[in-house]
């Protein structure tokens, strides 16, 4: 298969795939340790193709406003304010088409590597309102032409601004240019909370609020939100998950030496858990994320400024060079760009110079308020504007399908892609096929809610031994044409609507739902459903008996609070 071919363990693939699912994960996960996804060289080449498509259409966004310069001047103009503008408002459409996070291979999207915009443009195929016995009007799983029509405008809301003049004042975009995309997209978000945060809202949105406030103003919320999320996204890391995702996500690093990887273990053949090496990769990465824009914040620029951002931009070039699953890629890229017209071309702007104090910290109390919230209460809010991001501390699901149902899925439901074996098998024979598919598997196992997940295949069904078994993370994706780790996508409402479209009987579709940590509480609380009748099972888990366990021991003791005995397959 030349470019296209994964590096698999050299196994006996029919002895394999007769041993229990424990043990055959076992194997994955050891292979993993060294190879991680085992990502052929030719996707590694797609997802740089594709950052620098998305750093050309940015320049060229800004290239279009007139009076700035052409391309090939953008070394005077890159760091201009309607650049800033036009780079977050790039980003969002970005992100909303579907060629952002959760696009390609590393996703499990192969055949279409993309689907999001195409899937969004159809009616009949599935949304998600998130409150909709309470928002009028927003009822129902089915994507109507109103649903068609708000996401166009939303795309031509976004189009709007980036081919927007700049004022030859100010050298900023009229604030009313970006009215229609503010409110446009919380409003088709009411009707499909999906699209809502694909476009990645808790920080290109709310920044695009800031573009509304006078200059100095704007500088300083975008300060104060690239503060939130930063912090966020630290505080989400004081947990024992943490150590967990860096020896995860390091493994699966085209760059990492084989030799690092191997030391990111305690023993990369018996004991799966993270080494000294991945805990202190884990609590510099934390540091770094609470410290450094602290000083970039109070330094005002000069030398200290200048070395505060060399460390953040090698820190978020660390991530990009991982290339984590969910390749969050261009995020990083615009993380990096946004530090230094921030912090260092701007770096004059402090704390106190608001010139409209009520709006700028009124919207910075607002997004803390949802990092707090989100924190203690991860039930009721997505991670992303909780900003518990890459943490470990995921809300995820896994879906247990019967004899048949996959199938049935497969026939009735309209989605953005088939589930990944079968677009694999379009690609691949079925010996790397199952290699491939087993390999996600693994990597879910290797976090800590895996290792609970895989514990719980038991309660779910008798038979789980003979179920086909799918990460919710790809159901999502197949089934609503977006995933990007939030398994609040994948849990109740999705399985209402697929349970719409496909009408199982008892016992045939079962799926386990397991809630991400809380801030500061020990365990985490798990639910199975069955798609034809409901909830089935509830209960809780410790964390700290999860990081205890090899990711292939299913012994994790499970406290059972409610149980229908009647429901056992």
């Amino acid at each position: 298969m030349g470019i296209i071919a994964p590096t698999l363990p050299d196994i006996d693939v029919a002895a394999w795939r007769a041993k229990p699912r424990a043990e055959r994960t076992r194997v994955l996960q050891q292979h993993w340790a060294l190879h991680g996804f085992g990502t052929p060289l030719g996707v590694y080449g797609l997802y740089i193709l594709k950052i620098g498509l998305y750093v050309f259409g940015a320049l060229a966004f800004a290239a279009s406003t007139p009076g700035i310069g052409g391309l090939a001047d953008a070394g005077d103009w890159w760091l201009s304010p309607v650049v800033f503008q036009k780079v977050i408002i790039w980003t969002l459409l970005f992100e909303v088409l579907g060629f952002g996070c959760g696009f390609g291979p590393l996703t499990m999207r192969f055949l279409p590597p993309i689907g999001s915009f195409l899937y969004w443009l159809r009616p009949g195929t599935i949304r998600l309102p998130p409150w909709p016995e309470k928002v009028p009007g927003t009822k129902g799983s089915n994507r109507t032409i109103l649903d068609v029509a708000l996401y166009v405008a939303v795309i031509w809301a976004a189009g709007y601004v980036l081919l927007s003049p700049a004022d030859r004042g100010q050298g900023l975009i009229e604030p009313a240019r970006f009215i229609p995309l503010l409110l446009l997209l919380p409003t088709l978000g009411l009707r499909d909370k999906t699209i809502f945060l694909a476009a990645r809202s808790e920080h290109y949105w709310v920044t695009a609020i800031v573009f509304l406030f006078p200059f100095v103003d704007m500088i300083l919320a975008a300060k104060l939100l690239m503060l939130a999320i930063w912090w966020g996204a630290a505080t989400s890391k004081l947990n024992q998950h943490f150590p967990y995702v860096v020896s995860t996500m390091f493994s699966n690093s085209p760059v990492m030496p084989p030799a690092v990887k191997r030391r990111l273990w305690r023993d990369a053949e018996t004991d799966l858990r993270p080494s000294w090496l991945s805990g202190t990769l884990a609590h510099v990465g934390t540091a770094v994320e609470f410290g450094v824009p602290v000083v970039l914040l109070f330094s005002r620029g000069g030398v200290v400024t200048t070395i505060a951002l060399i460390v953040i931009l090698l820190f978020h070039l660390n991530i990009l060079a991982s290339i984590p699953m969910g390749v969050p890629l261009e995020w990083n890229v615009l993380m990096g760009f946004a530090a230094v017209f921030l912090f260092g071309e701007h770096a004059e702007v402090g704390l106190t110079d608001a010139t409209q104090p009520l709006l700028v910290y009124g919207l910075f109390g607002l997004v803390v308020i949802s990092v707090v919230w989100g924190n203690r209460r991860p039930d009721l809010w997505s991670f992303l504007p909780s900003m518990r991001y890459y943490a470990g501390t995921w809300s995820t699901s896994v879906w247990l399908f019967g004899e048949g149902a996959e199938q049935t899925y497969a026939d009735r439901v309209t989605k953005a892609a088939q589930l990944p074996h079968r677009q694999l098998a379009k690609l691949y024979p079925p010996d790397t096929v199952d290699l491939m598919i087993g390999k996600l598997q693994a990597w879910r196992g290797l976090h800590t809610h895996g290792r609970a997940m895989a514990g719980l295949h038991p309660h779910a069904a008798a038979d789980h031994e003979s179920r086909f078994v799918m990460d919710g993370e790809m159901v999502c994706g197949s089934a609503i044409g977006w995933n990007f780790g939030d398994g609040h996508l994948h849990q109740e409402a999705l399985v209402a609507a697929v349970q719409e479209r496909c009408d199982f009987e008892p016992g045939q579709l079962r799926v386990i739902a397991m809630e991400s940590q809380p801030f500061w509480n020990p365990i985490q609380r798990y639910r199975i459903i069955d798609a034809a009748t409901g909830v089935i099972e509830t209960g809780e888990v410790d964390v700290a008996e999860m990081t205890s366990r090899q990711p292939w021991d299913g012994s994790t003791p499970f406290r059972i609070t409610w149980r229908d005995e009647s429901a056992v397959v």
